[in-house]
């Protein structure tokens, strides 16, 4: 009976110091995507993107910020990024998003199409 009682409180100890080492490798990784990761950052205004054209690297993932400087909302959206978030009149939004590959993406106002278009160049 006592080595039953010994031998779980080793197993048990032993999956403390495994869950442990991989929360550390985790916050590693967390801590190595924010190193590596690149950012964009967007302005909107007078229903306009600035910049209208914005590069990030190939296959890392990365952060797109976008501000809306403009007393209306407007809604981020892009059918080739699969993204669409409205941003607030007057406010900030941060999209994490996933490695691409090399290419042009549009992006656009939802709510302002005709006017409102932007392109992301994955290199």
């Amino acid at each position: 009976m006592r080595s039953h009682r010994a031998n779980s409180r080793r197993l048990v100890a032993f999956m403390a110091l495994w869950l442990a080492f991989l929360c550390g490798e985790q916050g590693l990784s967390g801590r190595a995507f924010a190193q590596e990761a690149a950012s964009v950052k967007l302005t909107l205004k007078n229903h306009h993107f600035e910049p209208a054209e914005a590069h990030v690297p190939a296959n890392k993932p990365f952060t797109i910020e976008v501000t809306n400087l403009d007393g209306t909302p407007a809604e981020f959206e892009s059918k080739t990024l699969r993204v669409e978030k409205v941003v607030a009149a007057e406010s900030t939004i941060t999209l994490q998003m996933r490695a691409l590959a090399p290419g042009r993406y549009r992006f656009f106002d939802d709510y302002h199409e005709d006017t409102t278009e932007g392109f992301l160049i994955v290199q």
